[in-house]
């Protein structure tokens, strides 16, 4: 496999992304948790990163020998609170476990108060070629409400910087709908980002996740994020991404001409992919995997010698097919629809989409023409009946 060539809304590659491999690597470590972050993460525990590096090799050596690799993604957590070595580390025991496939997608997720050019040059001679940067805005207040550590001016000279070193492709993680967010505020954040010309934009609404800082500052009267103006937000984002020239090719993911992610287009396609790490879940040999999310639960088990998976699933036809349709509705170029999007179709909820412009069928494909509506089409599948096929 190659880099995707071409638009990366292409029905080819959305198709063609099924038969591509591709592993995750969870990396925990933050400097401090952000109050909306539910993921896998702990904070002040950075003497642990040696342990940590030395257990995902042994996990990474656990795994049966796989095809090689189109994509290896490296996220967290922050992938960047690691040195270069250990990271080299890591990538070197996939390289010789699995083997890399012909010009294969490396990326780091990154913070920019991380990001540095000793940094960056050392990525590079490990072989990383793609990184995405966990911006979040360009508004100082808003990044406060976030919990960031960066400034905006810092996120700037990461992106200038990531450009000098030669990646190939740069992404920037934006998130929309934080309280007291302006429509102004949000609409100079996009355009900033635009014009540091990144390849790859990411658009994630600001949620309440049970669990989190977050939730609790909610449940205890602060403001939750409005709905209606992160609608609003996300459709003022999209004209300016378009203006732009990013091609939209999933709910929250825009880029440009041959910067499609392949480790997401795999995702979405319902590829197999290997997951390491705590907390990583991965899909391989139609099993789905999820390792334990704890750290001391996952060293624990890693060093005695057994792998940390914490459960596995294998989808029955009928729930493996409404999976296709959920995820693969998320794209620009839509799915296939097969006997599960035959039976959207018929149904009485699938029709109520159709008549409403938010489902329909294009050529051989079925695609959700109303992105804000999608979770509506979501839920359409999952009250589906099985019929047969």
């Amino acid at each position: 496999m190659t880099v995707p060539v071409g638009s990366p809304d292409s029905p080819f590659l959305a198709d063609a992304a099924a038969g591509w491999s591709a592993a995750y690597v969870h990396i925990p470590f933050c400097a401090r948790l952000c109050p909306y972050c539910d993921f896998a993460v702990v904070a002040g525990r950075q003497d642990q990163t040696d342990r940590y590096v030395s257990a995902l090799q042994s996990e990474i050596a656990m795994e049966p020998s796989w095809r090689p690799l189109d994509a290896v993604y490296v996220g967290g957590g922050t992938p960047s609170r690691l040195t270069v070595e250990q990271l080299g580390y890591i990538l070197e025991e996939m390289r010789s476990r699995f083997g890399f496939g012909d010009r294969p997608e490396v990326s780091l997720e990154a913070n920019p108060e991380d990001w540095t050019s000793s940094l960056a040059d050392g990525l590079r001679r490990s072989g990383f070629n793609r990184v995405s940067l966990g911006v979040q805005s360009f508004d100082p207040q808003v990044l406060r409400s976030l919990g960031r550590m960066h400034t905006p001016e810092q996120a700037e000279t990461a992106v200038l910087n990531a450009r000098r070193t030669g990646f190939r492709s740069v992404n920037l993680d934006l998130i929309f709908g934080t309280p007291g967010e302006s429509a102004a505020s949000w609409r100079a954040t996009v355009d900033r980002a635009l014009n540091l010309e990144p390849d790859h934009l990411s658009l994630y609404a600001l949620t309440v996740e049970r669990g989190t800082d977050l939730s609790r500052a909610v449940a205890a009267g602060a403001p939750a994020p409005d709905p209606d103006r992160q609608a609003d937000a996300y459709e003022a984002a999209k004209e300016l991404c378009r203006a732009a020239g990013l091609v939209q090719y999933e709910v929250s993911n825009w880029a440009r001409p041959d910067h499609g992610c392949v480790y997401n287009l795999i995702i979405w396609a319902q590829g197999e992919y290997l997951a390491f790490g705590a907390g990583a879940h991965g899909h391989r040999d139609g099993v789905r995997r999820r390792n334990v999310r704890r750290l001391d639960a996952y060293l624990e088990k890693v060093e005695g010698g057994h792998r940390p998976e914490q459960g596995a699933e294998t989808l029955e036809e009928w729930a493996r097919e409404q999976e296709r349709l959920i995820i693969g509705l998320r794209r620009a170029a839509g799915v296939v629809p097969g006997w599960g999007g035959e039976t959207l179709l018929l149904s009485s909820w699938g029709r109520r989409l159709e008549r409403a412009g938010v489902l329909a069928r294009k050529g051989d494909r079925l695609t959700v023409l109303q992105p804000l509506l999608g979770d509506e089409a979501a839920r359409a599948v999952l009250a589906l009946q099985p019929r047969e096929r």
